[in-house]
């Protein structure tokens, strides 16, 4: 049920911000689009909105306020900024101790100085699934290809690995083939991880003895533990699948319910064009 009555997107990269725009739009619900400088895509820029820089949060505060926004949603791609070089206004001078501190423990801890700053000034924030529920990971395959008993042990190797690195504020996603960790993603992001596992020798990507280089090994993403989960949902879309088939991987698992598909009709055409399983795993799923 919707519980606000404009809703204030503050967009970075990628195609996420560009859906939630549309989806507001073909709904007629209001909406008010920050373009987060240097980061949002272009196609953005035909959208009811304006422009601020990374580091403009007073101007971001006082426009959405003036737009009358009562909620906000965080969404796109927004890499750890150069801290030296912002150029903050009054208000973005003020949390930059804070957001340097935090930056200390992590991206996670940086978003959460983020929400907590804008609920203090009476928004209420919300995850992307909301604007548009047809985006969150349902439970159980995708397409014609489903995971094998194998592909399941690899996926509840990885799951561990994610759930094992969470203190430490790392990735949502680790790649994992006959229980041999091949990738674990940090600051580069996924598909940097996909290509980085793409190049390894062969001798390295942990082919077992005389096995046939078949699709084998899974890229599992599901959220960091103690992650807020109203940002930076882990997300996949076409490329994702391109970069996973490119790997020479047997398919993705992304936890159900907690994870994004973008462009899920094609991504499923892609998936079953490469042989590749996409899997929307539960809690039952990880138990051995």
């Amino acid at each position: 049920m919707q519980r606000w009555t404009r809703l204030g997107i503050i967009a970075g990269g990628g195609q996420l911000p560009l859906k939630l725009a549309q989806t507001c739009k073909a709904a007629g619900k209001p909406y008010f689009v920050i373009r987060l400088k240097g980061y949002a895509d272009d196609s953005l820029a035909g959208f009811d909105g304006e422009e601020c820089g990374i580091a403009e949060l007073g101007k971001t505060i006082r426009l959405l306020k003036q737009e009358s926004c009562d909620a906000i949603v965080m969404a796109g791609l927004v890499p750890r900024p150069n801290f030296s070089v912002l150029k903050p206004d009054w208000r973005g001078a003020a949390l930059l101790p804070k957001a340097l501190s935090a930056a200390r423990k992590g991206d996670g801890a940086i978003l959460n100085v983020l929400v907590d700053t804008f609920e203090a000034e009476g928004f209420l924030v919300i995850g992307a699934e909301e604007v548009a529920e047809d985006l969150l990971a349902p439970s159980g395959h995708l397409g014609s290809v489903q995971p094998t008993v194998k592909d399941k042990s690899d996926m509840r190797k990885a799951a561990d690995v994610i759930r094992a690195l969470g203190p430490f504020d790392i990735g949502q996603g680790a790649i994992v083939r006959n229980g041999f960790v091949l990738a674990i993603e940090a600051a580069e992001g996924t598909d940097q991880m996909l290509r980085r596992c793409a190049n390894l020798p062969e001798d390295m990507k942990g082919y077992e003895p005389d096995e046939t280089q078949e699709r084998r090994g899974v890229l599992l993403k599901r959220p960091k533990p103690g992650q807020e989960l109203r940002v930076d949902l882990p997300t996949i879309g076409v490329e994702t699948i391109r970069g996973a088939a490119a790997a020479g991987l047997a398919g993705i698992a992304i936890e159900a319910d907690a994870a994004l598909i973008m462009d899920r009709q094609s991504l499923i055409t892609l998936a079953d064009r490469e042989g590749l399983f996409v899997y929307g795993f539960n809690e039952s799923d990880l138990q051995s």
